[in-house]
């Protein structure tokens, strides 16, 4: 990981899928934010509903959807998204979750990996010693 700090391979995972979302899904979020957790990658991301999806999410059929269609989008780049988190954290990616609320238009990503990047980070970065 090339003695990344667990904050910069935070940022490079969350403008990673920034990058992502504009030009697979056609439009970024309006806020991103993501968290290592151990063995785990959390991405939460807000405003991804486009003006036309807010009105279709109005109705239950339209969010529903809106849910079906941008879940099947996502699961035909996820060898994309799990290669690119693979490179970015030098882990093998176990499986990949996600959701999206047609309410709040925010959909959260979760990766688990192969190991616990915590522990990574906290054998790759000592701090100097005086």
């Amino acid at each position: 990981m090339e003695n990344r700090t667990k904050g910069q391979t935070e940022a490079l995972i969350g403008e990673a899928i920034i990058r992502f979302e504009k030009e697979y899904m056609g439009r970024g979020p309006r806020e991103t934010k993501t968290y290592i957790i151990r063995d785990m990658v959390f991405v939460r991301l807000k405003g991804v509903l486009t003006p036309a999806e807010e009105q279709l999410a109005k109705t239950s059929e339209g969010a529903e959807l809106i849910k079906r269609t941008r879940m099947q989008l996502l699961e035909g780049a996820k060898v994309l998204l799990e290669n690119t988190i693979s490179d970015i954290t030098s882990c093998q990616v176990a499986s990949m979750h996600t959701d999206i609320s047609t309410k709040t238009g925010e959909r959260i990503i979760i990766f688990t990996l192969d190991q616990d990047l915590e522990i990574k980070f906290a054998t790759e970065v000592q701090p100097k010693k005086d």
